[in-house]
């Protein structure tokens, strides 16, 4: 119960950390250097840049219908940590606009410690179960239908790029050729930290359970991932007669897939990542 409770307020003093290091980053390095961040938070920067309007205000009211979209999608915790994340973000981007950080460098290089930054903020979030760009939870919304409508288990890095290039467009067309180049620099920079740091956390992740007891398991993937699952006869040495179960959902699922494992003890389960399942 004690390790429980730990790991869970390491998990959310990880998620505040990583969004005051986002925030900084955005405030302290990428403005002042023409470039802006990627996603809603992307979007944000542009309207305030284009109308004047306060950034931190912009940053929230973006934020929050995908909030609640993924609140009622993925369950009340991943709510919990994906609001505490963009709270702490926009506050942190409040406070740290009356702060000076002047770096002595070219833009390029600026650019390029300000993305390494931010992308080690966004990936502390992603990694202990948070969020605080809605493009994401979007892109997660959209993989889910199109499973429901087709069957296709598609990856998020498609829509992901899209919207960013969409973003990116804007900043050129709005702003100015620099800021988007500078931009896309940024969105390189961090989502190699990020993909390195969740193991391609866009991508389709494959959870094997094995079991002695798999009916429970089963039920609660259905009812609150609305998921299937594959299940094989197995053999343990010392175990003796189980069952496997095999499942693919996204990353932002994994979070309530670890509950419901939890919640079923005497389970043994992996996670792998897939880049593509073909039919």
């Amino acid at each position: 119960m004690i390790r429980k409770l730990a790991k869970s307020i390491l998990s959310y003093l990880a998620i505040i950390v990583g969004a005051l290091m986002a925030s900084f980053s955005v405030i302290c390095i990428l403005i002042p250097n023409d470039a802006i961040d990627y996603g809603t938070a992307g979007i944000a920067i542009i309207i305030n840049k284009v109308t004047g309007f306060n950034l931190s205000l912009c940053v929230i009211i973006l934020f929050l219908p995908f909030w609640i979209i993924g609140t009622w999608k993925l369950g009340k915790i991943f709510g919990i940590k994906a609001i505490l994340g963009a709270v702490v973000y926009t506050i942190g981007l409040s406070v740290f606009e009356h702060i000076h950080v002047e770096l002595n460098t070219e833009h390029f290089l600026a650019v390029a410690f300000g993305g390494a930054i931010l992308g080690t903020g966004l990936a502390l979030i992603l990694r202990f179960g948070g969020c605080i760009d809605g493009s994401e939870i979007l892109a997660n919304l959209i993989v889910e239908i199109v499973e429901d409508k087709t069957g296709r288990n598609l990856s998020m890095s498609y829509i992901l790029v899209f919207f960013n290039a969409c973003v990116y467009l804007a900043a050129f067309i709005l702003i100015n050729k620099d800021a988007a180049l500078l931009s896309l620099l940024v969105y390189i920079v961090a989502t190699v930290l990020i993909t390195n740091f969740t193991d391609h956390f866009e991508a389709i992740k494959q959870v094997t359970i094995i079991t002695k007891s798999p009916d429970d398991i089963i039920k609660q993937i259905k009812e609150e991932l609305n998921k299937t699952c594959t299940v094989l006869d197995s053999y343990g040495v010392i175990s003796g007669e189980n069952k496997t179960l095999i499942c693919y959902v996204s990353y932002f699922e994994l979070q309530k897939m670890r509950e419901i494992i939890s919640a079923n003890k005497g389970s043994f389960s992996t996670v792998s990542t897939i880049d593509e399942i073909l039919r």
